[in-house]
């Protein structure tokens, strides 16, 4: 389970993260990672504002019990890597189709490369 202060709700702060910040697709999810680097001062992503990160699983990945699943992994998953990732960022997971039959273990690899590739090879 993600901490309130960590979570990402509003509609405008998903679609800042998926609309300015950088993507990294791999086959199971894609990352979308909006940094608080050169960005306005009344936007999220401020610096003094914790990291959030958001979830995307839609009616292609599989049925509610599948979905669920998978936002429940993804949940973990991201919580445990949320202090490689800079102050301030905005993260949408958007989980693809084949991520309703994968294992934890196949989405940590694809959330560890995608995270790996947006911070520059930063967070080793």
């Amino acid at each position: 389970m993600l901490s309130p202060d960590n979570r990402l709700r509003r509609r405008e702060d998903f679609a800042s993260a998926v609309r300015r910040g950088r993507r990294a697709g791999r086959p199971l999810l894609v990352v979308h990672l909006r940094t608080s680097g050169a960005t306005d001062p009344h936007e999220p992503g401020e610096n003094d504002s914790p990291t959030r990160a958001g979830f995307v699983v839609s009616k292609a990945v599989g049925g509610a019990v599948v979905r669920n699943r998978v936002k429940r992994r993804l949940r973990h998953l991201v919580r445990e890597r949320l202090t490689r990732l800079p102050a301030g960022s905005l993260v949408v997971v958007r989980a693809l189709p084949g991520s309703g039959d994968a294992g934890p273990e196949d989405l940590a690899r694809d959330l560890d490369a995608a995270l790996l590739r947006l911070l520059g090879g930063a967070a080793r």
